[in-house]
């Protein structure tokens, strides 16, 4: 663990290894076929890695384009000065189709009503609004069904305003090599693409495969591919990980702000569902709880990490803080090397001396997956870049 120390006005933060980031882009960038682009998804703040910093990063180690969920964050990208083709994974409301002109981020399209209205507000601007056309082959989430895509882009392609720049669809189940509805739904897409062309449309550039897509299914790669939680150093599924090796972005650290040594018996927490067990123990607060993305859940259920040694996190997680029971003779594994000072830095997710702690050992605990995990952490700790 480098020594970072995290900002001056809180003692929790969480840090982004930029260099990782880079590194995982070109990692995957070597399962792509040649003359493949490489998209990268960096909604919900990079999933919770920080967008812009990511996105620059990742512009910087060869992406193509990016790909963000709502227009604040293809306007963000933007302000900051990042140049890249952006195409938002769906419509937007109506109200902002104005802002989604101005800063040239292009809309997926699967609706007339938003098309029409896209297309007439590019062409008031002087513009041509370059769309993806997201097709629905299975998932049931967005898109046109395959049968009707050559009639919907002959509905718009008589549009002065409009331009498809690209067309895809999203796979449910990438990540099973044998899985029939994978093969399923890419066929549909391949018989759609196929429609478009033979009725004389252009597509723009064609992709479907997501992470676990570009790596354990190649010949779906097309024209380009759309990476994301590759992206951040965490594999979307067991499938994929002896395949590439990616490197965790996100670490999530803290400092301890208060040290006690309560009686036997004593309480820890709301509720007091810990109790203290034996004479000797430390119970250290640290400043991270449920409202920066620490899940409620985990309460009496994690481990974390302190001067190189696992420790048990105690009571339940609170709003802003948690607690941690260090016994001086714990268990094999848990036995501390010093006793725990105010200041000691704590770590929920990322490496301390030889023990790790991942977003995937954190996820499974809460019965979810290592994209919310990370995430959640980036709703209010600050970030720390390194």
């Amino acid at each position: 663990m480098a020594t970072v120390r995290g900002p001056e006005d809180r003692w929790a933060w969480v840090e982004i290894d930029l260099g990782a980031v880079k590194r995982n882009v070109r990692a995957l960038k070597k399962c792509l076929g040649r003359n493949v682009e490489l998209m990268c998804a960096v909604k919900a703040d990079a999933y919770g890695h920080g967008a812009v910093r990511c996105a620059q990063a990742m512009l910087q180690a060869g992406a193509n384009q990016l790909a963000v969920a709502t227009v604040h964050e293809g306007v963000e990208l933007r302000e900051a000065g990042i140049e890249a083709p952006i195409l938002m994974l769906n419509e937007c409301p109506m109200p902002a189709v104005d802002t989604l002109v101005a800063y040239d981020i292009m809309p997926s399209i699967y609706t007339f009503d938003f098309g029409l209205v896209y297309g007439e507000r590019a062409a008031a601007a002087g513009k041509v609004g370059k769309y993806h056309l997201a097709i629905d082959t299975g998932m049931s989430r967005i898109g046109v069904l395959p049968v009707d895509v050559v009639d919907f882009r002959h509905g718009l392609d008589f549009h002065r305003g409009l331009e498809c720049a690209g067309t895809f669809t999203h796979f449910a189940t990438a990540d099973d090599v044998d899985s029939w509805d994978f093969q399923l739904q890419a066929n549909r897409f391949v018989d759609a693409v196929t429609a478009i062309h033979n009725a004389g449309l252009e597509t723009g550039l064609v992709h479907c495969d997501n992470t676990p897509g570009m790596i354990l299914h190649p010949r779906a790669q097309f024209d380009m591919c759309r990476a994301g939680i590759g992206l951040y150093g965490l594999h979307p599924a067991d499938s994929t990980r002896g395949v590439v090796r990616l490197e965790p972005v996100m670490s999530v650290r803290g400092r301890v702000t208060r040290v006690v040594r309560p009686p036997v018996g004593a309480g820890v927490g709301y509720g007091m569902t810990y109790r203290v067990p034996k004479q000797g123990v430390q119970i250290a607060t640290v400043p991270i709880g449920y409202a920066d993305g620490l899940s409620r859940s985990l309460s009496n259920n994690m481990d974390v990490i302190v001067n190189g040694v696992r420790a048990r996190q105690a009571g339940r997680i609170c709003m802003d803080q948690f607690m941690i029971a260090v016994e001086p003779d714990g268990p094999r594994g848990y036995r501390p090397k010093k006793l725990v000072e105010v200041g000691d830095v704590v770590t929920l997710i990322g490496d301390d001396g030889n023990e790790e702690i991942t977003a995937d050992e954190m996820a499974e605990l809460r019965n979810t997956i290592n994209y919310e995990v990370t995430c959640n952490f980036g709703m209010r700790l600050q970030k720390v870049y390194v």
